[in-house]
């Protein structure tokens, strides 16, 4: 008889999938959106992916990532992206920030390009170009219907930080200082964006 299933106390202990991923730690991730039906062509919302709300009247894209790369490759995280809010146009404007930086990330045009090539990177023909979206991003913690703690994406990391350089040179993830001190600077043998060996999400 195999003891292995007999006698448990030398296996591994078990790992929780449900703890969170520091916050501020950075990763891959490819976009999908949960269609909710909703379009508004004068809105430019097409193909089903925005989500009305009953409850609030406002309107969104639901999102789940998946950490493509690194220590955490495969958890899933989900975050609502804002197009419309009644209370107000800060969610909106939240909304089409976070979706200019995941196009910056993705499609590798640093945010302070306002060349014509950088500006048309900045367009879409429509929220299907958006689902499957592969780009660098920032990991957050907030407090889920429980009070439990839970992951949310709401940063994209963009070319101009450090961390993107790290990532294209083919780096391990890392996070940011919680002390507000910024970003930490790549390692000296990471600093070219252009090394060899860039993730599928930066090609």
């Amino acid at each position: 008889m195999n003891q292995a299933w007999n006698d448990f106390n030398d296996a591994d202990p078990q790992q929780s999938a449900f703890d969170v991923i520091p916050r501020g730690t950075v990763v891959p991730v490819r976009m999908s959106l949960q269609p909710g039906g909703y379009d508004d062509p004068n809105q430019g919302w097409d193909g089903g992916y925005a989500t009305y709300s009953n409850d609030t009247g406002a309107v969104y894209l639901a999102a789940e990532f998946i950490v493509t790369g690194g220590e955490y490759a495969k958890r899933k995280l989900w975050s609502n992206i804002g197009l419309y809010s009644p209370k107000g146009p800060t969610w909106a404007q939240m909304g089409r920030s976070f979706i200019r930086a995941a196009l910056n990330s993705a499609r590798r045009v640093n945010p302070n390009d306002n060349s014509p090539q950088a500006a048309a990177a900045r367009r879409i023909h429509g929220f299907v170009e958006l689902n499957g979206l592969e780009f660098l991003a920032r990991v957050d913690v907030e407090k889920d219907a429980k009070g439990g703690d839970r992951n949310v994406i709401k940063n994209a990391v963009e070319p101009d930080h450090p961390e993107y350089a790290a990532w294209v040179a083919g780096a391990a993830p890392y996070r940011t200082p919680p002390n507000g001190g910024g970003a930490p600077a790549a390692p000296a043998t990471m600093q070219p964006a252009v090394a060899a060996g860039k993730p599928a999400w930066a090609q």
